[in-house]
């Protein structure tokens, strides 16, 4: 069978890339070894959400008093929440296979491996291989949860996150290795459910050691005043699985201390490998840099017809990176004169409570990168609408140029501020300055005038600090 496009993967990189080809009018076929949505729909982005907003829901039961309301004692149903997840998860991958049909795109269920030509060979669950021959072939295989050396996983006592979201019952003490995204978010998770939680994190920074250090302190406080344990610049040496307990074995990177943890499970969560091995890359002489497929600003390896995108790439590990990679690639294969993606305003959220959001240079990095910065910062205890919510703690930091006025970058942590970010990551495009951010009416009371205030600080104009 010929195709114009085949695309190996169906993740938020590969099914956008199949969609938006489809559009553009070309035969497509998408082949996917599991299921459609890939990792984020059916192990990722959106079960883990349900899974947080089944914790945010127990938490504002347990806590229903501080809004004048009497409920009984709550209860989790662990199996009922996990189930719930699952069910949502699977209602997003129905919703894919809608929208393969709906655009006209060929399925094929098999594990992909490119060969000579370029093409493609699937095997299916029989174990038949069958060639697809198309003129262009994008590489969307996303990845998996990283192995580190001294913690291997397997499935029972040390879990991925894929286990995280499928656990038999609830563990009373559980250690998380690696203080990312995925580590936070989980963290929260099942210290709300009831865990005993500690998180270790290598570096120094301690939580979200990617993000901007006062939104890492910020969440520090306010984890340990929750409860969960948090261990920053330290080191595990291993993990003794041998007895009934398990025993975390750690170092203090700094003054050397030793200490150890006991628990009943330990999730690693040190980040994403890519999918790049038995893919054929090497048989075709595709050129990879440390497991990563190099390609040019529109996603093109250097073997003629071949493309990857998405967690494949040494790009940001994020579903809507992989999406926006997938649609500037087939538009440029259609033809088109796509504008390339901005690596540098690309919004990252975190979905624990509080929510973190950010986008650009973190203060650090904007001053290493020779900026003179004005800075701005409005906590959410002097917000109306975060204080009626119940959820004073946090808040907005801006950072522009102080010569030009450039959004250098923004970073906010407090209640429900990862659907706040897309403003900055727009104004940004817009090359919009700080003081039209001020003067552009923000409405009141809501969480966004914070972003408003936080303007106004940065230039001396703040009206509610």
């Amino acid at each position: 069978m010929n195709f114009d496009l085949i695309v190996i993967g169906s993740g938020p990189g590969g099914y956008v890339a199949a969609i938006r080809a489809a559009q553009l009018g070309m035969n497509v076929a998408v082949i996917e070894r599991e299921s459609l949505g890939g990792i984020c729909l059916n192990w990722g982005c959106i079960p883990t959400k349900a899974l947080l907003k089944s914790a945010q829901v127990f938490d504002y039961l347990n806590h229903a008093e501080d809004f004048g309301i009497k409920v009984g004692k709550a209860s989790a149903d662990f199996d009922a929440v996990i189930k719930r997840s699952r069910g949502v998860a699977d209602g997003m991958s129905k919703g894919v296979q809608f929208l393969m049909k709906k655009n006209k795109i060929t399925v094929i269920m098999g594990t992909g491996k490119l060969v000579a030509g370029p093409k493609v060979a699937v095997t299916d669950a029989a174990g038949a291989i069958t060639e697809y021959a198309a003129k262009h072939i994008i590489v969307a295989t996303g990845g998996r949860a990283k192995q580190l050396p001294n913690l291997p996983i397997d499935g029972k006592k040390i879990i991925e996150y894929r286990k995280a979201m499928s656990l038999e019952s609830m563990p009373k003490r559980m250690v998380v290795v690696g203080a990312g995204a995925i580590g936070v978010e989980f963290g929260y998770f099942y210290h709300t459910m009831g865990s005993e939680v500690s998180i270790v994190e290598f570096m120094e920074q301690g939580l979200v050691p990617r993000e901007d250090a006062d939104i890492s302190k910020e969440l520090g406080k306010i984890f340990n005043k929750k409860g969960i344990k948090v261990y920053g610049n330290w080191a595990v040496e291993n993990v003794d699985t041998s007895g009934k307990e398990i025993k975390v074995n750690m170092k203090n990177r700094k003054d050397g201390a030793t200490e150890t943890i006991l628990c009943d499970v330990v999730l690693s969560a040190a980040g994403v490998t890519p999918n790049t091995e038995n893919i054929g890359l090497e048989d075709l002489g595709i050129t990879t840099d440390r497991g990563y497929i190099k390609v040019d600003e529109y996603y093109r390896t250097n073997v003629p017809g071949v493309y990857a995108i998405g967690d494949v790439l040494a790009t940001q590990a994020l579903a809507h990176v992989a999406s926006a990679e997938g649609i500037t690639c087939v538009e440029a294969i259609a033809g088109h004169h796509p504008e390339t993606i901005d690596y540098n305003n690309i919004p990252g959220c975190t979905y624990c409570v509080p929510e973190i959001a950010s986008v650009g240079y973190t203060e650090q990095a904007a001053k290493e990168a020779g900026y003179e910065v004005l800075i701005g910062k409005f906590p959410f205890t002097a917000s109306g609408k975060a204080k009626a919510a119940g959820h004073p703690e946090g808040f907005v930091k801006v950072i522009f140029d102080k010569k030009y006025g450039e959004w250098l970058g923004a970073h906010f942590i407090g209640y429900n501020v990862t659907e706040m970010i897309a403003e900055v990551v727009v104004a940004r495009k817009l090359e919009t300055t700080g003081h039209e951010i001020i003067k552009s009416i923000h409405p009141h009371p809501t969480m966004s005038e914070a972003i408003m205030e936080a303007a106004a600080a940065a230039y001396g104009e703040v009206i509610h600090l």
